[in-house]
């Protein structure tokens, strides 16, 4: 029987994944030995309850002893990290925030942008969001309006964690202002300090750590954090991370990950030189889209929604799928989620007309750039057609969405262990960056 030194679990909306290694000790060859497999329990009022049966599956169908290895975890059960995130102007500080929310991992419920009148607050009370984001005003730029939006926002008197980075001029009146009110309070620096520039990486960390101290989201999961080692990633941002790891090697690259609920696009580029000048507002280098509605068990009705009379509609949808008509099924639907939500990732060009007459923009992510792109999720690394899938994304007869070129290298991470390898990053990068780049076969490729 193999010996596991650490269990990685991932506990979605759907299913709960156990993913065990060896050897991540200083001196020793960092191995993958397997994953177990579990129907995620929040149904059952106890998310524990999953997790011990893919714990099973994976001692019994595999052989992997893991009576004593260290648990470390990631979720993004019972609907994940829900925010809110309000901003002053759309086009600047909330757009720069709500990036850095998906960057965190977070699903944005609703935003803001401007004033926040009463009707919008009753949607935040409403919502009952995880955690709030507050932004507004370059740095040294305008006070009054985030100041007023700070006042209605403590006047809800939530216990929901706020995270403010706005404006750095009111920051000691931010903290007094929601530490009246009860309300925990979080201060990080302006996520868009001066015009054209982000700075996304402050938001992200203290969003990330927010959820591992304030946020149970599912029932059960106060057990599971008795029980891990360190705190409790959201899903999303562990897929980030990985993401962002095997850019540190491979360069511009892409990851979508299909799941049985949503469907995430992570990609790692600064876009093409050539189409830089035509950008109407900065993009960050890492980025994240959450498509909420796209999954291929919990929204399969909305994939088949979304795409209309090409695809008939499945009744016979499970979350694993089993027999092989189950499977042509759920990988259908899979074809049409990474299709979709590739395209919502994608920024495009528009035609614009000024002073000086017709001039194109480019709104959006740039993925001219990207030269490798990953599947991962089990609905592409399990299904048998991860590979025809990706290398079949649709592409666009008009030329104006901004998607990957035909040419990019296409991977599948067949040991579906991202997420898992991003939780591992925080202790052991480097055994990570390895456990990722054999999981995909790029060091195969390799000449």
């Amino acid at each position: 029987m193999k010996h596991a030194e650490i269990i990685v679990a991932d506990i979605g909306s759907t299913i709960t994944k156990v993913s065990a290694f060896a050897g991540l000790s200083a001196g020793r060859n960092a191995c993958f030995l397997g994953q177990g497999l579990g129907l995620t329990t929040v149904a059952e009022g106890d998310v524990a309850q999953g997790l011990e049966a893919a714990r099973k599956d994976l001692e019994i169908r595999l052989g992997v002893n893991t009576r004593d290895a260290a648990l470390m975890a990631a979720s993004s059960a019972a609907g994940g990290l829900r925010m809110t995130v309000h901003g002053l102007t759309r086009d600047m500080t909330l757009r720069a925030a709500r990036e850095a929310s998906l960057g965190a991992g977070a699903i944005v419920t609703f935003t803001t942008a401007g004033q926040i009148y009463p009707d919008a607050m009753e949607e935040v009370r409403r919502l009952k969001p995880n955690i709030i984001l507050l932004a507004g005003g370059v740095d040294y730029g305008d006070r009054e309006i985030v100041m007023d939006n700070a006042r209605s926002l403590a006047s809800l008197k939530l216990k929901t964690p706020l995270v403010y980075a706005g404006n750095k001029t009111v920051r000691s009146d931010i903290r007094r202002l929601f530490e009246s009110a009860g309300t925990p309070v979080f201060i990080v620096d302006n996520v868009y300090p001066r015009i054209d520039e982000l700075n996304i990486d402050p938001v992200r960390k203290i969003i990330q750590e927010v959820f591992a101290r304030h946020i149970v989201k599912a029932p059960g999961m106060e057990k599971v954090r008795e029980m891990v080692r360190d705190a409790i990633m959201p899903t999303p941002g562990a897929v980030m991370r990985a993401t962002e790891i095997l850019a540190e090697v491979m360069g511009d690259v892409m990851v979508v990950d299909v799941g049985g609920a949503t469907t995430d696009v992570h990609s790692v580029t600064d876009g093409s030189p050539e189409l830089l000048k035509l950008m109407i507002a900065p993009e960050p280098r890492s980025k994240r889209t959450v498509e909420g509605d796209i999954g291929v068990y919990i929204n399969a009705p909305r994939i088949v929604e979304a795409v209309g009379s090409e695809l008939r509609q499945f009744k016979n949808v499970r979350p694993i799928p089993e027999t092989v008509g189950e499977r042509e099924n759920s990988a259908r639907l899979a074809r049409w989620a990474v299709d979709i939500s590739i395209w919502r990732h994608a920024g495009q060009l528009r035609v614009a007309y000024g002073a000086y007459g017709r001039n194109e923009i480019l709104e959006g992510r740039d993925l001219s750039a990207v030269r490798h792109v990953i599947g991962t999720g089990g609905a592409l690394t399990r299904l048998g057609m991860g590979m025809e899938i990706l290398h079949n994304i649709k592409s666009d007869p008009r030329k104006s969405k901004l998607l990957p070129p035909h040419d990019a290298a296409v991977y599948l991470d067949r040991n579906n262990i991202m997420a898992a390898a991003g939780v591992l990053s925080r202790r052991y990068p480097q055994e990570a960056m390895a456990l990722l780049l054999k999981s995909i076969g790029f060091i195969d490729a390799i000449p």
